[in-house]
């Protein structure tokens, strides 16, 4: 296990709401509820929020973290993102459906540069770790 870089996370339910949570995580702190159309409180982003959050933050620095490794003149990146849930290929279920749309700003940028930029933002680790299969262990 690499110690090293692993990262805790401590979620715990407030009351505020049927199922408000108050998150820590290195060093942060958040709240989480699901909307009122569901039975929370909209206290905060709901866990598929913060998913779809965490890979639309990890596509944007990983673009950045390209660009500058090769002293790109990428101004700004913005990533818009969505998910839902639908059938596919008669699926047994539903399948989790994750677009990214990648608006890169650099008037300077080649084409050939925005199309790499483009290919990276598909190898960011949050959705190498969606693309996987990952494994969860639960204990008491």
């Amino acid at each position: 296990m690499h110690e090293e870089k692993m990262t805790h996370a401590t979620v715990i339910e407030t009351r505020e709401s049927t199922y408000a949570v108050d998150i820590e995580v290195s060093g942060y702190k958040l709240k989480g509820d699901e909307p009122l159309s569901v039975g929370g409180a909209n206290l905060g982003p709901a866990p598929y929020d913060i998913l779809l959050a965490a890979l639309g933050e990890c596509t944007a620095m990983t673009v950045r973290w390209f660009a500058i490794q090769r002293n790109w003149p990428l101004d700004k990146v913005e990533v818009e993102l969505t998910h839902h849930k639908d059938d596919v290929n008669n699926s047994p279920r539903p399948v989790d459906i994750f677009t990214k749309k990648i608006i890169l700003h650099g008037d300077a940028l080649t084409d050939d540069q925005r199309a790499k930029l483009i290919e990276i933002a598909a190898k960011c680790p949050v959705q190498r770790t969606l693309e996987a299969t990952p494994v969860i262990h639960t204990t008491s």
